[in-house]
């Protein structure tokens, strides 16, 4: 079967991005909107970006995230103090509560501990 069968076009070209949306609307029973709401990754870009702009210092990642009713809830690491070796810079662990709209409504600071440092089994 040439390739021009195979997408069904009739040119060898592949078919428009519409025509693409088209097919997948209808297969998902006609809507090809976004669901309402945010993404957890989105969450945490917002999270993170926010807690910089206030605490003047870079998150180095983001260890946890949930959607509660109300928005989001995150916790976020940040290096507080850098020093030589790594393994001695100080982290902190800030958990931040989101609105649904992403805005920071509250955050506070939870554990201050060495970046060599293990937690011990509970």
């Amino acid at each position: 079967m040439a390739a021009s069968d195979k997408n069904g076009t009739g040119s060898g070209r592949r078919p428009s991005r519409s025509h693409d949306d088209a097919r997948r609307s209808t297969r998902t029973g006609g809507s090809t909107r976004r669901p309402a709401g945010h993404s957890a990754a989105w969450a945490m870009r917002s999270a993170s970006g926010q807690l910089e702009e206030l605490l003047g210092r870079a998150p180095e990642s983001v260890s946890a995230i949930r959607r509660t009713e109300e928005g989001w809830e995150a916790d976020v690491e940040v290096l507080e103090l850098e020093r030589v070796p790594e393994t001695t810079s100080v982290l902190g662990t800030y958990h931040v509560t989101l609105s649904a709209r992403g805005e920071l409504l509250a955050y506070e600071r939870t554990r201050r501990y060495t970046r060599g440092q293990i937690d011990r089994r509970r």
